[in-house]
């Protein structure tokens, strides 16, 4: 190698090194060469879709999503001694998502580029090529349609293949990729890894604190779109979590019904918390569910599924099998002392009992006074109350308008009809029949 090659390899080396990040370009030592790999800027709502090029075609294969990012393309390159001088460069060009087609054309245009500029150092012409103009060159525009190889990566790379439209695929192009799902899943990973970074990145508001944070210390509700800083989402959460309302950790906003997932809530709260938020939210959602019951011993307490128009209970984890109406041991055919007749009298009994008559009752009929606590809490319910149209939950009107909205669920409906509302110009419900 010449005195003039060698410097120039070198200073060219160093000047890839001072421009592109240490994630964009990597400098091999064993000899002069290196790794450039980087993202295309894509246009806003860039459509992909991938139908796997296959006689055995099934709807599981194929994939439709808008992306923000796609995994890199990839140039590893070589410089022998004679570069630049006389040698180009040996290099492979790798993408997931150009088909061995599209790759081959860039690799000839990369040919061009060298035989333009031979005899001067080439490798960032070549990489900006790559990066600013490779969407233009293959004429790519969404919707995408990613062309995969049928007969699979090993098969074309040892013999020489060509392409329906007769061009001869260059073994210097290269689309790793094994399967469908795997390149679905690294599309969405990497697309979804990018989001974060960028985000990380800016500078956002809080609508809470009125301070701009970087997004590292903020968390974005997807649906909506809005943006909090940690800290103050931390404390609405915490606060929410700790009155019980599971159900309403969602976005601050005003009227926005974007909810935070429970990955946010455990990052958010921590891991005692957030096993706390869990329970009581587990705990809600059994208590919506008319064919669950309790295990009535005090050291077991956990749910039990209840057969349809069935009378026996029976724990999972104690194996007690007790009666759902009176939560005594399960008595068989033996009549219930909890059936309406005697219940009624039981109730006008304890309640006109003194303290000693009612803890001799108790001790009598076993659970009496929290089944007859039940039964007056239900009645009160169906005298007071009505369910939401969407979860069951039970609603009780205190004052105001018609137009309800559940705690539960958040969803409006109508007092008097129990239509379910739309969140957008709810009150549009009662100017077609309905009262306010």
């Amino acid at each position: 190698m010449s005195i003039e090659d060698q410097e120039a390899q070198e200073d060219e080396l160093l000047a890839l090194t001072s421009i592109y990040s240490e994630d964009e370009f990597k400098r091999t030592d064993a000899a002069p060469g290196g790794e450039v790999q980087f993202s295309l800027e894509l246009p806003l709502d860039f459509v992909i879709s991938i139908k796997y090029n296959s006689a055995t075609n099934s709807s599981a294969d194929n994939f439709e999503d808008t992306v923000s990012f796609l995994p890199p393309i990839v140039l590893n390159f070589e410089l022998p001694p004679g570069y630049p001088s006389t040698t180009p460069p040996n290099f492979t060009l790798s993408c997931k998502w150009l088909s061995p087609a599209q790759l081959t054309l860039l690799c000839q245009h990369l040919d061009d580029l060298w035989e333009e500029n031979r005899g001067y150092v080439v490798l960032f012409a070549w990489i900006q090529f790559l990066k600013e103009e490779t969407l233009d060159y293959l004429n790519i525009k969404s919707p995408y349609e990613i062309d995969l190889c049928s007969d699979g990566l090993q098969s074309w790379i040892q013999s020489e293949k060509t392409c329906a439209d007769g061009v001869l695929l260059d073994k210097r192009a290269i689309q790793d990729v094994q399967s469908v799902p795997a390149l679905v899943k690294c599309i969405l990973d990497f697309n979804e890894a990018q989001q974060k970074k960028a985000f990380d990145s800016k500078l956002y508001l809080c609508n809470i604190c009125f301070m701009e944070k970087l997004g590292s210390e903020c968390t974005h509700f997807k649906d909506c779109q809005h943006v909090y800083c940690n800290s103050c989402l931390k404390d609405y959460f915490e606060i929410q979590i700790k009155d019980g309302q599971v159900h309403a950790l969602n976005c601050p906003e005003l009227k926005c019904t974007s909810v935070a997932t429970p990955a946010q809530v455990k990052d958010l709260v921590g891991e005692q918390l957030f096993r706390h938020y869990d329970r009581l939210l587990l705990q809600s959602s059994l208590d919506l569910m008319v064919d669950v019951v309790y295990c009535p011993r005090p050291s077991c307490q956990l749910p039990v599924m209840q057969e349809p128009d069935g009378k026996m209970g029976i724990c999972s984890v104690c194996q007690y099998a007790f009666c759902v109406y009176c939560k005594k041991t399960f008595h068989g055919l033996s009549p219930c002392i909890v059936t309406a007749a005697r219940l009624a009298e039981l109730i006008k009994e304890y309640l006109a009992a003194d303290w000693k008559k009612k803890k001799e009752l108790t001790k009598i009929y076993g659970q009496l006074k929290k089944s007859i606590e039940e039964i007056k809490s239900k009645e009160w319910l169906g005298e007071n109350s009505k369910p939401c149209p969407s979860c069951k939950a039970p609603i009780e009107k205190l004052a105001g308008c018609n137009r309800m909205n559940c705690i539960e669920c958040k969803q409006n409906f109508c007092w008097l009809c129990l239509k379910v509302l739309p969140l957008e110009n709810p009150y549009d419900h009662f100017g077609n029949g309905c009262r306010m």
